[in-house]
């Protein structure tokens, strides 16, 4: 891979670019907040040849959600059930969005 394709790569969503230091340092949260939504399966960061562990922003902005949850109270492994669960939801509104104007498309309304 060349410099090029890996800056590319940094607008990908998906890009594991952030090293478990700095994500816990943008997410204002520690190393250990990171493993612990680790270890209740709510991300599952990628791991460098050397055996660490790399972030993507998609992976930073579901561990923020779970964050702000604790925040407010919620023991980790519920804050981590609640996002997968809102996940879950917002998948599912889509699917059905795509179904509605795909059934719409077939069925035209008519001019009465």
């Amino acid at each position: 891979m060349t410099a090029d394709d890996s800056f590319n790569r940094l607008d990908d969503d998906d890009y594991p670019a952030y090293t478990m230091g700095r994500a816990a340092e943008m997410l204002g949260t520690t190393q250990g907040f990171l493993r612990a939504i680790g270890e209740a399966r709510l991300i599952t960061p990628l791991r460098s040849a050397g055996g660490h562990r790399r972030y993507s922003r998609y992976q930073l902005r579901i561990a923020a959600r779970a964050r702000e949850l604790v925040d407010h109270g919620t023991p980790v492994e519920a804050a981590c059930r609640i996002v997968i669960l809102e996940d879950q939801l917002q998948e599912a509104q889509r699917i059905n969005a795509e179904y509605r104007r795909a059934a719409d498309a077939m069925n035209p309304p008519t001019a009465a």
